[in-house]
């Protein structure tokens, strides 16, 4: 069995803007800059011979590239922070690209997480009772506006997750070109 997910690269520049991002942050356990990236689609523990059609299929889709725009700094978990994230700004292209890949996976025999799609960078993660929702809130108004630059979207990647106690480290394990 194999940890998967479907993911979006980072250009580098973009790593770095929002590692120094992290370091404004307090708590929880930062995502090391060389992880972060934008899911797709969680798989999760998945048999390598199911891989091979899920492998397939995403290998069939095609889509034009795109751009992408970071938005703003926003927590999931409300009162009981489970990680700060970077938001992206919808985008039609992106969505279709979503749904075209839920499709192929659909249709390669794995059942879809039932969860809303929202695209977005998670910057740090929080056990729970570990993560201060006003001490997050002053730290995200701190930070204002991110000035984080659009950034070109050429592929998308099928990634392995291995995890560890310092924290998950990711393979890519094949990379599809968007070629439209």
């Amino acid at each position: 069995m194999i940890r998967t997910f479907i993911a979006l690269d980072l250009p580098e520049t973009l790593r770095r803007q929002l590692a120094l991002i992290q370091h404004m942050l307090p708590g929880g356990r930062a995502v090391a800059p060389e992880s972060l990236h934008v899911t797709l689609l969680f798989l999760g523990e998945q048999p390598e011979h199911l891989l091979a059609e899920v492998d397939s299929a995403l290998s069939s889709i095609t889509a034009p590239p795109f751009t992408l725009h970071p938005a703003e700094l926003g927590v999931f978990g409300g009162d009981k922070p489970r990680s700060v994230h970077l938001s992206l700004r919808a985008d039609p292209a992106l969505e279709q690209l979503h749904a075209r890949i839920c499709r192929a996976v659909a249709g390669a025999g794995l059942p879809l997480p039932r969860r809303r799609f929202i695209p977005h960078v998670t910057l740090r993660r929080y056990a729970p009772g570990e993560g201060s929702a006003p001490a997050l809130a002053r730290a995200i108004a701190a930070q204002g506006l991110i000035a984080a630059s659009p950034f070109p979207v050429a592929y998308f990647s099928l990634m392995r997750s291995r995890l560890r106690p310092e924290g998950p480290a990711y393979d890519e394990l094949a990379r599809y070109p968007l070629t439209g």
